[in-house]
């Protein structure tokens, strides 16, 4: 995933001079993590440009970057981060366009990683991406695989409005997949069925996703059709699609990284308690981090959700006949 998203950034910079990049340690550094790393040497410190440790100024100087005509690309070291920037995104970035009446666009990305499985110290592994469900204005979408974070990655750079691209952290490295060298985009706002199945529908994002096909294999032995859905865009969120998947099987789990109260996943259990109630055959069910403080490293694993939680929860919707 992290070649793919760097392969996006690379070609749209070549494509487009109007993109450029900013944040912290992406230029000579490359990045925390080398998804920058080459293009400072190859468009120059004009376009890939090392910010200082300050996230209210990364966002706030993309913003009159994207006032001005650019296309910045910002990143984020980590989702937890954003924080820092909370009012220049939501009150600053995602209301330009209706606070100007239409005059200015925030045409910017801003990404960041999150989520667990490597084991990062404190702050940098939360899941906040419903914090941003409120923003509107903003688009909010998580990719979990090589080839969406490319094909959304190029979608979002080139929307006229401001996106949020979060990235999963144990995707960068332990998720890989086929990506084509030429151009292609995903349509922001679309879901994706990931497995087709009867039985049970496993609803997830960002790394969720490929949690929730490592439980529909382990299901299929046990005679038990998973149906998962990939929802990918948070904001806006692809209600028909879910809505669909929800009224084939009549039965529900959500799975998310999020604490249980406030999570996205309450999100897309209300609506499809709203649009799909009377093809429920079983109530939904989450499975969720708990309402707690993200724990040291040696006890993430039991923070986290895991297959074995996903298991349980799908096999309690098919407890009800």
């Amino acid at each position: 995933m992290l070649e793919a998203i760097r392969d996006a950034l690379g070609s749209e910079m070549a494509a487009d001079d109007r993109v450029m990049l900013m944040g912290q340690d992406i230029g000579k550094f490359g990045g925390i993590f080398r998804a920058t790393d080459g293009l400072l040497a190859k468009f120059g410190d004009k376009r890939v440009i090392d910010m200082p440790l300050a996230e209210g100024a990364i966002i706030g100087s993309a913003l009159g970057l994207a006032i001005s005509g650019f296309r910045p690309v910002a990143e984020i070291q980590f989702l937890g981060f954003t924080q820092q920037a909370f009012h220049q995104i939501v009150q600053q970035v995602a209301r330009m366009r209706h606070r100007s009446r239409g005059r200015f666009v925030a045409s910017m990305v801003i990404r960041a990683p999150f989520g667990g499985g490597v084991r990062t110290p404190e702050l940098h592994c939360d899941a906040i991406e419903a914090q941003f469900a409120q923003a509107q204005g903003l688009k909010v979408i998580a990719p979990s695989n090589p080839y969406d974070a490319k094909g959304m990655l190029l979608s979002a750079i080139r929307d006229p409005d401001p996106v949020l691209f979060c990235e999963p952290l144990h995707g960068y490295r332990f998720i890989k997949g086929e990506v084509p060298s030429s151009d292609y985009t995903i349509d922001i706002g679309k879901a994706n069925v990931v497995r087709e199945g009867s039985d049970v529908t496993l609803i997830a994002w960002s790394a969720a996703v490929n949690l929730a096909l490592r439980a529909a294999e382990v299901l299929s032995m046990e005679g038990v059709s998973a149906h998962v859905v990939d929802i990918r865009s948070l904001l806006p969120l692809d209600v028909d699609s879910i809505v669909a998947a929800a009224e084939k099987t009549g039965r529900c789990v959500i799975i998310h990284e999020a604490s249980l109260t406030g999570g996205f996943g309450a999100e897309v259990a209300a609506t499809i308690s709203s649009d799909a109630f009377y093809s429920l055959r079983a109530p939904i069910e989450r499975v969720t981090a708990p309402d707690a403080p993200y724990p040291l490293a040696a006890a993430e694993q039991m923070f986290i959700p895991g297959v074995e939680r996903v298991l349980a929860a799908a096999r309690r919707t098919l407890e009800t006949q």
